[in-house]
């Protein structure tokens, strides 16, 4: 009996029991929907946070320190203790392939007055100028930057229309320090709100000059001197495709030259994360949150393959006298064989075939869900495929060998 006969057998062996090949399949059907839905809103949350952190970007890496048994969470914040001093810095714009260091460090206030309101408000960003230039984000719906050595301030919009009458560049509002001192600055500009990679929410952001604004000072341990120190240094290269041997340089110097070196605790490490960094992070932890899935939908194929063996056993059973006619004829054991793998195989075929279908029509209704663009990784279509195949290779071929290794003569007493 040649492939064609068996495989045409085997789909009228099927047909004889649709609705019991139907719920055979469907512990196979729900296995890979479950992974193709969930392989897909990964993928696609994985295009759009990509493309949120990569795009438009500026050839940046954020400088900070902190424990080393941090690990990966300690890249997004540091320590928050300002260890880098103004030497580190002018030391950082030397090194080959940096052309920008912006020092940053938080001011703790109590609140911001304008007119006759008053909010709290705790801390505001004190750097430099050129912060706004390298955030691709920091578009200015009013006004400008600040002027190093000026009192005055730049607000996000967010920040700008907390009062009852919102602040416009050119206004004048206070700042009330912890002990209850008052500055006035000017408003130099509003800038339109960064929103996060992960949804469209805004904080409020106020950010100053660095002068007059920031004192935190320590003696620097080169100079002598008493200098301002940062806790966040952002270091702009001069071209992305110079970033890792930038940041090689970088971190060379603040571990074997720099003040920070010897202002940071020895258990502390620096680092310097680029936007590549956090993809890579971002990736990680989509990758885990795909492996665990995958391992619960395998559950759901193991179950699938059980009910398919059980089945093709069954059908073994009820086929017990039609073996021992085919055998009577002149069919062989190997033709037995193959006509029951063939229907187990078909079984899972079908099944992970429709496991795509409903996956696809998943992922579509989840990323919608969420208001993320759907993006559909076609390789697992075909692997979804092929495990569907070898589970149904798997379920059949002990149902298959049972069929073949029937006696004729018992399979013909059979009733």
């Amino acid at each position: 009996m040649n492939a064609s006969e068996s495989l045409r057998m085997s789909l009228r062996a099927i047909r004889g029991h649709r609705l019991r090949a139907v719920l055979t399949t469907l512990g196979i059907v729900i296995g890979v929907a479950a992974v193709i839905t969930f392989v897909t809103l990964g993928a696609s949350l994985q295009t759009e946070v990509v493309g949120e952190i990569t795009g438009e970007q500026s050839p940046a890496m954020q400088v900070v320190s902190g424990p080393a048994s941090d690990g990966p969470g300690m890249s997004f914040g540091g320590s928050g203790q300002a260890v880098f001093t103004e030497h580190d810095v002018r030391e950082l714009h030397d090194v080959q392939g940096v052309a920008e260091v912006i020092p940053s460090g938080g001011v703790a206030i109590s609140g911001i007055r304008y007119g006759n309101q008053t909010l709290a408000y705790n801390r505001f960003t004190a750097t430099t100028p050129p912060y706004f230039r390298y955030q691709t984000t920091a578009v200015f719906s009013s006004g400008e930057p600040f002027t190093m050595g000026e009192r005055e301030l730049v607000l996000n919009e967010p920040a700008a229309t907390l009062f009852e009458r919102n602040v416009t560049a050119g206004d004048t509002v206070t700042i009330v320090r912890p002990n209850g001192d008052t500055v006035n600055a000017t408003v130099a500009g509003v800038v339109e709100a960064a929103t996060g990679p992960f949804d469209d929410f805004a904080a409020p952001q106020v950010y100053g000059p660095v002068d007059p604004f920031y004192d935190t000072r320590l003696q620097s341990p080169t100079t002598g001197e008493r200098q301002r120190v940062y806790p966040t240094l952002t270091v702009i290269a001069s071209d992305f495709g110079i970033i890792q041997p930038t940041q090689e340089r970088v971190l060379e110097y603040l571990r074997t030259e720099s003040d920070a070196r010897r202002l940071t605790p020895s258990a502390y490490e620096f680092s310097a994360i680029t936007a590549q960094d956090v993809v890579d992070q971002v990736l990680s932890i989509l990758d885990t949150f795909t492996a665990f899935i995958t391992g619960v939908a395998v559950i759901s194929l193991v179950v699938g393959a059980i009910g398919i063996a059980n089945i093709m056993l069954v059908s073994v059973t009820e086929r017990t006298r039609e073996i021992g006619i085919m055998k009577a004829v002149g069919a062989q054991n190997r033709d037995v064989l193959e006509l029951f793998l063939a229907e187990a195989v078909i079984l899972g075929f079908v099944g992970s075939i429709a496991g795509v279908v409903v996956g696809v029509l998943g992922g579509y209704a989840a990323t919608r869900y969420v208001g993320l663009p759907m993006t559909f990784p076609i390789v697992w279509a075909g692997v979804a495929v092929v495990v569907g195949v070898v589970v149904g290779v798997a379920a059949g071929l002990y149902p298959a060998w049972d069929a073949a290794s029937t006696d004729p003569i018992d399979a013909l007493r059979y009733e």
